[in-house]
């Protein structure tokens, strides 16, 4: 059990019967009245955000939650299949759990949140910025840079990104995940 007192960014509550991590929070202290902590609140398994409001001091149930690093090795018709990186446990998780599944390529790592109580995977998160390479996109026209015009392309992962017009065929980019956009090229090595 904890109190308002103790809210930080981050921290995983139990909250209407579902677990929530606090994305922002406000104590406020007007001159009349009680004070209370303005709230705003991520749900893990959906990803929507809430305004709450909470009275100043009132009790809360926390949830441990771990990040734990795990590699994606494949689609079937269950689900997405990952493998832990330290045990090397596989475990399936549906389309819902596996938000961004299309930036997502075989032998990529990603961080699952599991509820440390229960042992149950909670959702999967994608690192800030994936590597792609580019399979189509229309051909590029040379030294058009001085627009901020941008065409389709599609990665090999299957999803369809906008990229730059002097973007070509079989280029390696950064995506934002966060985004879903194009953030810029990659070095080859």
């Amino acid at each position: 059990m904890a109190t308002t007192a103790d809210f930080r960014n981050g921290l995983c509550l139990e909250w209407n019967n579902d677990l929530y991590i606090i994305v922002d929070f406000q104590h406020v202290k007007p001159g009349k009245g009680g004070a209370f902590v303005r709230t705003k609140l991520k749900n893990i398994k959906t990803g929507r955000v809430l305004d709450n409001t909470f009275t100043a001091g009132e009790k809360i149930t926390t949830a441990r939650i771990e990040k734990r690093q795990y590699q994606f090795l494949y689609k079937d018709e269950v689900g997405y299949n990952f493998m832990d990186n330290d045990t090397f446990e596989q475990i399936s998780l549906g389309e819902a759990m596996v938000p961004l599944a299309d930036l997502m390529k075989e032998g990529s790592n990603v961080d699952l949140l599991v509820h440390s109580e229960t042992e149950t995977p909670l959702s999967v998160e994608m690192p800030a910025y994936v590597e792609l390479r580019i399979t189509y996109t229309e051909p590029g026209i040379k030294g058009d840079t001085a627009t901020n015009a941008s065409k389709p392309a599609t990665v090999e992962t299957g999803a369809t990104i906008k990229v730059p017009l002097f973007i070509n065929n079989d280029e390696l980019i950064k995506v934002n995940t966060s985004t879903y956009e194009y953030d810029s090229r990659v070095k080859e090595k």
